[in-house]
């Protein structure tokens, strides 16, 4: 058998390993028999140009600051276009890979790939998230930027040979706006790989309080997290209940801002902001945690993502409050208590509902975990990716 080719990863928004599916992915490749080349940025503590990973090259290129609006993500997107295409010929040059894996957000990595189709090379455009659905979540619909970022997405697209969806939602975007064959459309669903779940509960980080509720992920303007800052103001302020503590693990473009507001509401002393959380900090929180809140509020974006957070309080077996999500629901199922709409006080109240009866929280995340294990599973996806890869190169 005929070894297989180098492949060439393109991720823009996180560094690698920190971008977890980016990296589960890679070394899937791998492990496949793949020589695996990525090219990300330089940030959140990963500012190494070069370097070799577990077997995997890094190329890493600079980036300006994190967007916060039109002309940051202007100034971004460019800053990393020219230090994609730079490092892409150098990777051509080093590894002559026969395939360029483009994972999204942006949809403008197109750029980058089109030139090598010339010299015969595939390419599989990853659908991390619907780029015009974000920035109209970010943004508003319509307008110059918003006409765009819908003509980004369709050249990304037309430039694949093959698409890869996070979830059903993101195959039928494909199908239907792509114009895809179903042929060419696999599901590789993020799941996260089971870690040892014999590490120890740190009870410390309930600060002393029978209860803690955790929160895992970006904090952004379209993310939420305000939404349940407000909602642990109208459970300490207003109800009185003073015996949950609040660890809220994450970073993003609002961080500051939401510290504010929890300072604002005088709850310094019951919500925690550890920046962000990974390895053995996160899954001592996750043990710990007594349940899980998703507060990103229901819009066209949000109804089409598949929220790691979710994945990651289910394989820990933790219940969930989330306000009512067509993707998240399909994952978490019977695992989460749905909220309707966006009212801080009806998370709130979901909160509380499950805290006060534990054991109703105790069978929905064994149901979650076990979902996670037989259905959601890190393994199914990598077949998928196999079957992918060999559809892309045939």
């Amino acid at each position: 058998m005929a070894p297989k080719p180098a492949i060439l990863i393109i991720v823009e928004n996180l560094p690698v390993p920190l971008d977890r599916r980016v990296w589960q992915e890679a070394c899937a490749l791998r492990d496949m028999g793949y020589q695996v080349v990525i090219i990300c940025p330089q940030m959140k503590g990963y500012t190494a140009s070069e370097e070799l990973l577990d077997g995997i090259q890094i190329y890493r290129h600079k980036i300006s600051l994190e967007a916060n609006g039109i002309l940051g993500f202007f100034l971004e997107y460019t800053s990393a276009l020219w230090g994609e295409t730079i490092l892409a010929w150098k990777a051509f040059r080093r590894h002559r890979f026969k395939l360029i894996h483009l994972c999204n957000p942006p949809d403008i990595l197109f750029l980058v790939a089109w030139p090598f189709k010339l010299w015969g090379v595939r390419v599989i455009f990853d659908v991390h998230d619907l780029w015009p659905e974000m920035f109209e979540a970010k943004f508003k619909k319509g307008g110059l930027l918003y006409n765009a970022v819908n003509l980004a997405q369709r050249l990304t697209y037309a430039c694949a040979d093959v698409v890869l969806a996070t979830n059903q939602t993101n195959r039928s975007a494909a199908l239907q706006n792509g114009k895809k064959q179903p042929e060419d459309v696999f599901v590789v669903r993020t799941a996260p790989k089971i870690p040892n779940l014999e590490t120890p509960a740190d009870l410390a980080l309930k600060k002393g309080r029978p209860y803690l509720v955790g929160y895992v992920g970006v904090m952004g303007s379209a993310d939420g997290v305000h939404f349940l800052i407000e909602a642990i103001n109208h459970i300490v302020n207003s109800i009185g209940r003073h015996d949950v503590q609040f660890l809220l693990m994450g970073n993003g473009p609002e961080f500051d801002s939401l510290v504010a507001l929890r300072d604002q509401y005088n709850l310094q002393n019951y919500v925690d902001f550890p920046g962000w959380a990974l390895n053995d900090y996160l899954f001592k929180a996750l043990k710990t945690i007594d349940i899980g809140v998703t507060c990103d509020p229901p819009n066209a974006y949000n109804h089409s993502c598949t929220m790691n957070k979710v994945l990651e309080y289910m394989v820990f077996g933790k219940a969930q409050v989330m306000f009512d999500l067509v993707e998240s629901r399909a994952s978490a199922g019977e695992a989460a208590l749905y909220v309707p709409g966006e009212s801080p006080q009806r998370l709130a109240d979901g909160i509380l509902e499950l805290l006060d009866d534990p054991v109703r929280r105790e069978k929905m995340g064994q149901l979650g975990a076990s979902r996670l294990r037989s259905e959601l599973n890190w393994e199914r996806s990598v077949a998928e990716l196999e079957r992918a890869y060999a559809r892309a190169l045939r």
